[in-house]
């Protein structure tokens, strides 16, 4: 393997000067130097070197990390860069690797990459860019890499099993009875395993829907499996209760669902390219997509990206504890204040033991009609979580509690705008909620690289500017040498224009003199 980009050429000598001192790839670059990717190289150390020596992974992790950056995620965008881009040629030392070579490494480490999220984060951190003094969390859709006509409802999957069970039936027979008349006709010489493509269309259409519905009643059980545990638990905990204090606790007692019988909604979907991803509703646009729900929680200092997911739900009532845990397990702590919209808000959310030393701002009451707010609606609240909504409701009306939740929209908000907007990041590129995971932690790790690159660039060019105020002149000085400057300027546009004057006087007399003559 060979990548030197100190490697000398003959005009310019050094590729780095191709670019601007201060040029975002060789920010890109440099960064990438200082990184970890142990495990990128060994896997290609473990070789046994045959066939052609691979891309060097240092210049493969410049490319791709400078193609989030710039909004530039194709492998094949990425490979037409690399001759007609002046910074990507340059990360790649003036090799061209192909899409499929590009691709494929990004594939094979996708996970790898995705790990380098903490690594910058990191340097951010150590770059005063992180306080954890106020953390905004927020959510949005992204779309899958999959078309939401290839999905299908419960409801219609078991009519369409039914209708191809049918047809499948009834194909077999008449197969079965064109065997028969062929073998009365000209005796026994087939094999017959060979299916009608007519068949083998459907059976493979049928062994998909039976699979896809499996997978929605596996679910539906999972889910009432879960909502049973919690039943269980309030009733236990209501029990508890009764028998401490001697009296009935009013409300409702809890209903546990019966595991066996739970079966799918009938609007339940199932997407068949891809299985992971869900149908959720763009808030933005009111339409309903095939997607993910992208999750980040962002520091306040410097819009940094402080931890990372994305989820299958399409609301996000269950995502603060979690996000709050995940900012704890990237810096060691939690933040001081977190801030998050109604869709979080549960009263076992905002009570949970793991969050006891945030003040966290989370509002129970939402001005748009959330999926969040119908389920809160729907479900009317027991005096225990009645009690936290009306704590809640009471520390948002503080003028210290309006201040701190509106700068939620400040600081996460723009985020999103600026990975979907700036960088046109809006679908994935891959299928399988694990992959597409690893790769939203790529877009937030890019989106934290530009945060830095533009703190460095703004210290840096402080930094001319203090040293030009301290050797500089006072404005006296100043004046009187660029008075000089002027001076001497209107010297030369003066001496010029006489220089003309004279040479236009001289051959006019010259010209006098040759005609008298």
């Amino acid at each position: 393997m060979s990548y030197d980009p100190e490697q000398r050429l003959l005009l310019p000598p050094d590729l780095r000067e191709w670019l601007p001192e201060e040029h975002l790839a060789l920010f890109v670059s440099d960064v990438v130097e200082q990184l970890d990717l142990t495990k990128i190289i060994d896997w290609y150390e473990r070789g046994d070197g045959r066939g052609r020596p691979p891309y060097h992974p240092l210049m493969m992790v410049k490319l791709l990390v400078y193609g989030y950056c710039t909004g530039r995620v194709s492998s094949r965008k990425i490979e037409k860069a690399t001759y007609e881009d002046v910074a990507f040629r340059v990360l790649a030392c003036n090799q061209h690797p192909d899409h499929d070579s590009i691709a494929e490494f990004r594939k094979q480490h996708l996970e790898e990459l995705a790990k380098l999220f903490a690594q910058v984060l990191r340097m951010c951190e150590q770059a005063g860019l992180v306080k954890l003094g106020h953390v905004a969390i927020d959510g949005s859709k992204l779309r899958a890499n999959a078309s939401k006509h290839k999905a299908m409802s419960y409801e219609r999957m078991c009519a369409k099993e039914e209708q191809l069970a049918a047809e499948v039936a009834r194909l077999l027979q008449e197969a079965a009875a064109t065997d028969e008349a062929e073998d009365q006709e000209y005796g026994k010489g087939r094999r017959g395993d060979e299916l009608p493509p007519e068949l083998a269309r459907r059976e493979s259409r049928l062994r998909k829907i039976r699979e896809a519905k499996a997978a929605l009643e596996a679910e539906a059980k999972d889910k009432a499996k879960a909502a049973a545990a919690v039943a269980q638990a309030k009733i236990e905990a209501r029990q508890q209760r009764e028998e401490e204090t001697g009296k009935k606790t009013p409300g409702r007692v809890p209903q546990v669902p019966d595991v066996e019988a739970a079966k799918p909604e009938a609007k339940a979907q199932r997407n068949f390219t891809d299985p992971e991803s869900r149908i959720m509703k763009d808030s933005a646009t009111g339409s309903f997509e095939q997607s993910y729900n992208a999750q980040i929680a962002v520091d306040s200092e410097a819009q940094i990206i402080i931890a990372t997911s994305l989820t299958q739900e399409a609301n996000d009532k269950q995502q603060l504890v979690p996000m709050l845990t995940a900012v704890k397990d990237n810096l060691g702590q939690l933040p001081e204040k977190a801030t998050a919209d109604a869709g979080y808000f549960s009263a076992a959310a905002v009570t949970n033991e793991a969050l006891n030393s945030v003040d966290l701002y989370v509002t129970p009451d939402s001005g748009k009609k959330t999926e969040a707010a119908e389920l809160l609606a729907a479900a009317p609240a027991s005096a225990e979580d009645q009690a936290v909504i009306d704590a809640m409701r009471e520390k948002l009306k503080t003028e210290a509690g309006r201040e701190v939740y509106k700068q939620r929209k400040l600081i996460v908000e723009p985020v999103f705008g600026q990975v979907k907007e700036a960088r046109g990041f809006r679908r994935f590129s891959f299928r399988g909620l694990r992959k597409n995971q690893a790769e939203w932690a790529l877009i937030c790790l890019t989106h934290n690289l530009l945060k830095l690159f533009r703190q460095q660039t703004l210290k840096a060019s402080g930094a001319k500017l203090n040293q030009g105020r301290k050797t500089g002149l006072s404005f006296a000085p100043k004046v009187a040498a660029y008075s000089q400057v002027l001076a001497a300027w209107i010297q030369g546009i003066v001496k010029i224009a006489l220089e003309l004057i004279l040479t236009d006087l001289f051959m006019a007399n010259v010209l006098f003199v040759s005609s008298t003559t």
